[in-house]
């Protein structure tokens, strides 16, 4: 790998990890542009890496994840409340995950699971925008261990590349009661532990494999655009859900499985 490559794909992975499009889906198809061929090393790789993503939300909620650190120890009761709900949520996606890992792999991490996964996913914004604004709701503080769960279970759905972690968890949020903004954050907080177990768990069962393929650099380098790219889409993201909803991320998913048709149609991937 070069290390220009290595920085895009940092961004990328940055860019897009919060945001509800997938970066996964964006990751192994950039890795197949640049005519990096789907291994256990590029698959690790596109997991390690969100490692920068997860500090930029670590450093961007440091108030909301120490709050919950004090809870953790018995010291402020509405932390230890939200850290329970985070653990509670995470709970199905760590059974479904170690279950089902390579069989996931090994069906879904293509172009077309991720285009359908897309599209679906476009549709779905759509038409939540319009029958569930979530504009008005309940705040994260209310968050019950009931609800978490729900939300939880629907991350699961989200181990199919191009479906989006950050969209199945805020949609969740929102079924379930909270609003936009309590969703949003929620799902940041649900993928600190989330993201953190599986970049740990590719980092053990794959982390020597990559490094031997790609070597500690580029790892690196990736690592750090992630981080930069992804405290710039955060943020972004925050103020522009506050304003303007889920709508646009919509015609994004269109737009990108367009383009990834095109590229098949073309024998480009």
């Amino acid at each position: 790998m070069e290390l220009w490559q290595a920085l895009l794909l940092g961004i990328v992975e940055g860019l897009t990890e919060y945001l509800p499009v997938s970066s996964t889906g964006h990751l192994l198809v950039t890795q197949r542009i640049l005519g990096i061929p789907a291994s256990d090393a590029s698959n690790a790789y596109a997991i390690a890496i969100q490692a920068g993503a997860i500090v930029a939300v670590l450093g961007l909620y440091r108030k909301r994840v120490g709050q919950m650190a004090l809870g953790v120890v018995g010291r402020d009761p509405i932390g230890a409340k939200l850290a329970l709900c985070v653990i509670v949520a995470f709970l199905p996606a760590a059974v479904v995950g170690f279950a089902l890992d390579d069989l996931i792999e090994s069906v879904l991490f293509g172009p077309w699971p991720i285009v359908v996964a897309w599209i679906v996913g476009g549709g779905v914004i759509l038409w939540f925008s319009r029958a569930r604004p979530g504009k008005e709701g309940r705040s994260i503080e209310e968050l019950g261990w009931r609800a978490a769960l729900a939300i939880g279970a629907v991350q699961c759905i989200a181990m199919w590349p191009g479906v989006s972690r950050s969209l199945a968890t805020i949609l969740g949020g929102v079924a379930v009661g909270l609003s936009l903004s309590a969703a949003v954050e929620f799902s940041f907080l649900l993928g600190l532990v989330t993201l953190g177990a599986a970049t740990a768990y590719k980092s053990l069962q794959h982390g020597a494999t990559m490094l031997e393929a790609y070597g500690p650099i580029p790892v690196a380098i990736g690592f750090v655009a992630a981080w930069i790219a992804a405290v710039v889409s955060v943020r972004f993201m925050v103020g522009w859900l506050n304003e303007r909803g889920l709508g646009i991320f919509a015609w994004w998913r269109f737009g990108a499985a367009a383009i990834v048709i095109a590229m098949i149609a073309a024998g480009m991937l």
